[in-house]
């Protein structure tokens, strides 16, 4: 007599997802609608209240053109449209400048001001005189910003009530190892005192989101991984063609996700874990459903441990040797030093010797086609 033996399959454990990120691979010719689609597997609608100002927080982390850097004209391009077959209205860009990048000059040199003429839609420039910044004290507790800003901290007025979409690209940095989504904000919710943070950057990254969540009727980013950067960002990079879009309404995930893409572990880059901790957001991509693309073999093996040589020198003055000087180098009179070295080593220096070289062969790339054609 046979005894027939059943193996009985352990049943499979199912994950319980906290949050959502739409993930595409994309090509420059379906590159606008797959905005769209993107936005659509995220939820978008049910996360950005109808009826309400939108704010697209536009990226100027260089006012060249530098493949990966700054916000692409068809990501704005490509979000502006899909806002608008949504119905939303009004739609405002916002940009902002820094102690070393003139936002108008980037608008130009990004080619957003071509797209901004075909939406008819005109760009808020938050450091030109009539952009208005008002005191806020936030419900919850801060991490730092209270204390480096002990007279109070400042935000534009228009973003309070309104909806914002943040357009950060994926890309490494050399303070925050990666910057996307949360990283964006930093430029719209600080004036140019910003630089100031820089030594407890990632907890002040976790306070802004903070922040945001009390003054936004909705949150949403969209990230564009078309051409990404790898190195030390976000001037300095070598750029890649990765051909890759994101959009979440967690900021925390959507960071995550392209950290993980990029092959950081999340939670060990401080400003996702403290987030994650502080429930604001998941941080842990095994809690985060992906939804569009199957990224699950995708390892980019990008560098975010580079520096330049500004950065090597700020890094001396934010958490080494020079850390006793920091607020004489950086919050006295001589701190155009700071700004003036900066632009020297990356505006006359590494842009014409390396930067023109490395754009001259991404122009070539099919990416760089589309570029021109804006």
């Amino acid at each position: 007599m046979t005894t027939e033996v059943r193996t009985q399959r352990a049943p499979v454990p199912r994950v319980s997802h906290e949050a959502k990120v739409a993930v595409l691979f994309t090509t420059p010719e379906t590159v606008h609608a797959d905005f769209a689609r993107v936005m659509e597997f995220a939820d978008f609608r049910d996360h950005l209240p109808a009826g309400r100002e939108t704010l697209l927080k536009v990226n100027i982390s260089w006012q060249h053109y530098y493949p990966g850097c700054s916000t692409s004209p068809w990501q704005l391009d490509g979000v502006a449209s899909a806002l608008e077959g949504a119905g939303y209205s009004p739609i405002i860009p916002v940009q902002n400048g820094t102690v070393v990048v003139d936002s108008h000059e980037g608008e130009a040199g990004n080619k957003h001001d071509r797209v901004l003429a075909k939406h008819g839609l005109r760009s808020v420039h938050l450091q030109d005189p009539g952009a208005r910044w008002v005191p806020y004290a936030p419900k919850a507790k801060m991490l730092v910003l209270d204390q480096i800003f002990p007279d109070g901290i400042e935000i534009p007025e228009m973003f309070i009530g309104a909806n914002i979409i943040h357009l950060p690209t994926l890309k490494t940095h050399v303070f925050t190892t990666m910057t996307g989504a949360m990283k964006n904000a930093f430029g719209g919710l600080l004036n140019n005192r910003r630089h100031w943070t820089h030594s407890v950057i990632h907890e002040t990254l976790v306070d802004l989101l903070q922040i945001q969540h009390e003054i936004h009727t909705g949150v949403f980013a969209v990230m564009d991984g078309t051409i990404a950067g790898d190195g030390p960002g976000p001037r300095a990079m070598r750029p890649h063609v990765k051909n890759i879009i994101l959009a979440s309404s967690d900021q925390v995930a959507i960071d995550a996700i392209a950290a993980k893409l990029m092959g950081f572990d999340p939670l060990s880059i401080p400003f996702i874990r403290l987030a994650h901790e502080a429930g604001l957001g998941i941080g842990d991509p095994r809690k985060i459903e992906v939804a569009g693309t199957d990224i699950s073999g995708v390892n980019f093996h990008f560098r975010g441990d580079e520096n330049t040589f500004a950065s090597w020198g700020q890094k001396k003055i934010y958490w080494g040797p020079l850390k006793p000087f920091e607020k004489l180098l950086l919050r006295t009179p001589i701190v155009p030093w700071a700004f003036a070295a900066s632009n020297l080593y990356h505006n006359k220096y590494w842009y014409p010797f390396q930067g023109k070289r490395r754009i001259a062969e991404m122009l070539e790339t099919e990416w760089g086609q589309l570029f021109k054609t804006y």
